[in-house]
């Protein structure tokens, strides 16, 4: 039978599943559907190449404005604008006014840690381990959420 959400109930995949105890725990920590919803937002956010690019350049560089950007990218800077108004609406990108000039930069090291572990899945060589060791060296995300609902973050991580 399945539950008003359509997912199955844990009591009939026990028939099917070779792990009910390991079924039961993940369904206990999946995400609330909105916050599924905020995760996709975000990647999606991340999976547009040039909005990707510009990442990168802040990554590098540190901090930049619009049209130093829009030149080490090669984006025009309309379009830089544009794509930077957005990741700063999401809380990727923060910014700060100079005269008439605006710099970027990344918002907190939560988005470096992105950044750099999505770089690093690019370059890796499959046939060097299965990776464990990078693994265990990640800190654990903390279960319970932080006052005011923010989302968990990494046990030791700075915002």
């Amino acid at each position: 039978m399945r539950s008003d959400d359509g997912v199955l109930e844990i009591g009939e995949c026990t028939d099917h599943c070779v792990h009910p105890e390991t079924v039961r725990h993940v369904r206990s920590r999946a995400l609330p559907e909105n916050d599924l919803a905020q995760v996709a937002a975000v990647f999606k956010l991340l999976g547009d190449p040039t909005r990707a690019k510009l990442l990168y350049a802040l990554l590098e560089a540190g901090e930049l404005c619009v049209c130093d950007l829009a030149a080490s990218t090669g984006v025009a800077e309309t379009t830089a604008s544009q794509s930077l108004r957005l990741l700063r609406a999401s809380q990727v990108v923060t910014a700060r006014r100079e005269g008439r000039l605006m710099y970027y930069r990344l918002a907190d090291a939560h988005v470096r840690m992105l950044l750099d572990l999505t770089r690093e899945h690019l370059t890796h060589e499959p046939d060097a381990g299965n990776g464990a060791e990078h693994v265990a060296a990640v800190r654990p995300i903390e279960s319970t959420r932080r006052a005011g609902g923010r989302r968990p973050v990494r046990s030791g991580a700075e915002a």
